[in-house]
């Protein structure tokens, strides 16, 4: 009877959560705000967490939001598409160097201002956590690498924390009050839903999903996914398109999976070291902005796209956002998706060749 106990409330807990965010994202459609499914449960969760309220997220629901977006993502990529994003491979790798350097330069910089505050952390203690809070990857995946090196981990967690959901809020705001929207010229390659073709569509994206989760890939869910559904439409095999409502519930989740992280304990994890993280995400958004603004001159996409494509954001949200105003789907999806394979494969070992290089 005890050991029910917990289950149940926690069960409680996650459907008050969802219902929450339920009524934010429908107040969020009535006001016309962007990405509404998606910010509207973000944004009510985090204030009810910093609250206190007792806020909870399923991780199955977060990993199914997370397969739903993987597989809508995977129908923009008809073969003419799949063409158009390989003819860009030269400017997502100079994406990619430009991610790294950012990184690299956020890190230094709360090296440099937290020196002297951190004094309870060691020397190699700090530059591990700096750089892992600087490099601009998942956020679990760099928390884990970071605990390897001896970091503070709360720390690095509390920094890409912050920094998605900066990027996340500011960034489709920003779009719409530029007034950019409806770019993509190739959308999903098939838009009506069919039952069978769903039931295959769903049966063939688990399993991926499952087979990256059993090897151990980052962001499985999506991953997976993507990868599958990306193959079968490059291939011309179009079985379905994902339900609007199935889409919808998918935002949900994401948002209060991020939502929920922003406990009371979160604003205690040195504010100071919040602070600083908050303003180099606005600075790194600002830079990042120009950044793809001149990348996007030289390969001949709006602009819009390529700061989507650029920005310092999470891969899900930032495809989200692309998927919603449809500003160029397939392009910022593949920025961001090799983006975050790239750094998470490369950033321990430049780690340890600059520790090695540069020793304290």
């Amino acid at each position: 009877m005890f050991s029910r106990a917990p289950r149940v409330g926690f069960a409680v807990r996650v459907l008050g959560t969802l219902a929450l965010a339920a009524a934010a994202a429908v107040m969020c459609v009535r006001l016309h705000t962007p990405i509404p499914w998606m910010l509207g449960p973000l944004v009510v969760t985090a204030v009810a967490s910093l609250a206190g309220a007792r806020t909870a997220s399923w991780a199955p629901l977060r990993n199914g939001g997370q397969w739903v977006i993987g597989t809508a993502l995977g129908l923009y990529f008809t073969p003419q598409v799949g063409t158009l994003v390989a003819g860009l491979w030269w400017a997502i790798a100079l994406g990619i160097a430009w991610a790294l350097v950012l990184g690299w330069g956020f890190g230094r910089w709360l090296q440099w201002v937290h020196a002297r505050h951190l004094a309870d952390v060691s020397p190699a203690g700090l530059r591990a956590t700096t750089y892992f809070s600087g490099a601009i990857g998942g956020a679990s995946e760099m928390t884990l690498l970071a605990e390897r090196a001896g970091a503070r981990t709360d720390l690095v967690a509390s920094a890409h924390s912050l920094r998605v959901l900066m990027v996340t809020i500011c960034l489709p705001f920003g779009m719409l009050f530029w007034g950019v929207h409806g770019l993509d010229l190739s959308p999903p390659a098939i838009r009506d839903v069919s039952g069978t073709g769903l039931l295959l569509l769903a049966t063939l994206t688990l399993v991926g999903a499952l087979v990256a989760q059993r090897l151990g890939r980052a962001n499985p869910w999506f991953m997976g996914a993507l990868v599958v559904t990306m193959g079968l439409t490059l291939s011309g095999q179009v079985l379905s398109a994902i339900p609007t409502a199935v889409s919808n519930a998918a935002q949900l989740a994401i948002g209060v999976s991020l939502g929920v992280r922003f406990t009371p304990a979160f604003l205690h994890t040195a504010p100071r070291w919040l602070g600083s993280v908050a303003l180099a995400s606005v600075v790194m958004m600002a830079i990042c902005a120009v950044f793809g603004w001149g990348l996007a001159r030289l390969i001949g996409q709006h602009p819009a796209t390529l700061i989507l494509g650029t920005s310092p954001g999470g891969i899900a949200e930032m495809s989200i956002t692309a998927k919603v105003l449809q500003l160029g789907v397939p392009v910022v999806t593949a920025f961001q998706v090799c983006r975050l394979v790239a750094v998470l494969v490369l950033a321990e070992p430049l780690y340890r060749w600059w520790t090695a290089r540069s020793p304290l």
